[in-house]
């Protein structure tokens, strides 16, 4: 099989070093080209025409994000890994570089302790993304076999939906963009969500969703009272559970071990939503690379709730998803444009005393209340 090939767009001589040692390093991955700045890298786009670029941010002459606005106007599908400093600026210009068509992001290590730990740290978050995105069969989740048995669509007149929680990684900010936005004002549930992203990211995340959604949306936070309307994004180096009080459900942050190399982790939320709502659990699996949510879905389907799932047409990776599906653990399968859509007519009509409408019929939520 051809080795994907990788041009390395960064103004840091160091840096461009050590990516192209890393990136040579894998058999399946080939570096083609570098460029010191975003005008040379166009250049050399049109010349080389690689697999993925992984492009930095902060560059003289053309910076990332001009050069990403460049590269989108001639070719939407080009894989393209945004490479920024952890910091409060590193992290706006990702998630800008996300929304002008970005196809994921990786860090630049910082406090690492030793040049060693900066290049594992480095290997272990961007070679997976570059295989993933580049469908190499290492990172492929299509491929995965249907599942043994059919999976039963199941309808419960009398069972309250009672919350949502959702799980999403690679793709994941603009796929949120889509389907949180849509969501009413008057939506009578809670939403709890996992993204993986690190600290910073996910505080700004949450500031940009809520600026465009009807409904308040924030980082979540140690000791938070779930309320209808409102939506809490896990925050970076943080699991975040949900726990019955005399108070209502409130949340726990913890710096339990990652599971599945993630923290937040989307099983970790599951579970403890599922302990706590039982059958009264919509949840939704979105965009990402990975298994994360898997477990955390089974343990929602044994205790009664459903699990619907973003599509593969749809998703910038099907690793997360595809893996529900494959695992026989999906109830229903939509494109990200129907998400919000389904996600509100489920609870609605989970919640309605009337009869339960036709699902191309519009829904009103005032039938929920």
């Amino acid at each position: 099989m051809n080795p994907i090939r990788i041009l390395v767009v960064d103004d840091s001589v160091v840096m461009r070093k050590v990516l192209c040692e890393i990136l040579s390093e894998e058999p399946e991955i080939e570096v083609i080209g570098t460029a010191c700045d975003g005008r040379i890298a166009l250049a050399k786009i049109a010349q080389l025409h690689p697999d993925l670029v992984t492009l930095d941010v902060e560059m003289p002459v053309l910076n990332g994000l001009e050069t990403l606005a460049e590269i989108r106007k001639v070719d939407r599908k080009l894989p393209i890994v945004m490479f920024s400093t952890l910091t409060e600026r590193g992290a706006g210009a990702t998630l800008d570089a996300l929304s002008l068509g970005a196809s994921d992001y990786a860090t630049k290590p910082s406090n690492t302790g030793s040049p060693a730990a900066a290049i594992a740290a480095i290997q272990a978050e961007l070679i997976p993304k570059i295989k993933a995105l580049c469908k190499h069969p290492a990172g492929k989740v299509a491929m995965l076999p249907a599942p043994h048995a059919p999976v039963q669509i199941r309808r419960r007149a009398h069972r309250r939906i009672e919350i949502v929680t959702i799980g999403t990684s690679t793709g994941g900010p603009n796929a949120l963009a889509e389907v949180l936005p849509r969501i009413p004002k008057d939506f009578p549930v809670p939403i709890v969500l996992v993204q993986h992203m690190p600290p910073i990211f996910t505080r700004l995340l949450a500031d940009r969703l809520g600026s465009h959604s009807a409904i308040a949306i924030h980082e979540g936070s140690a000791g938070i009272v779930l309320a209808p309307g409102q939506a809490w994004i896990a925050p970076g180096n943080f699991h975040m559970t949900v726990k019955k009080t005399a108070a209502g459900s409130r949340l726990e942050l913890n710096q339990d071990p990652p599971e599945n190399s993630c923290r937040p982790a989307v099983d970790v939320l599951f579970r403890s939503v599922a302990e706590v709502y039982g059958e009264s659990v919509l949840a939704v699996v979105m965009t990402g690379m990975g298994s994360d949510g898997v477990v955390g879905s089974q343990r929602i389907r044994e205790r009664g709730g459903e699990v619907i799932i973003q599509d593969e047409a749809s998703s910038v990776v099907w690793g997360m998803p595809g893996l529900v599906h494959a695992s026989g653990l999906a109830d229903a399968v939509y494109p990200l444009d129907q998400l919000s859509q389904e996600i509100t007519r489920r609870v609605v009509e989970s919640r309605s005393s009337r009869a339960v409408p036709n699902q191309n019929q519009p829904l009103h939520l005032e039938q929920a209340k």
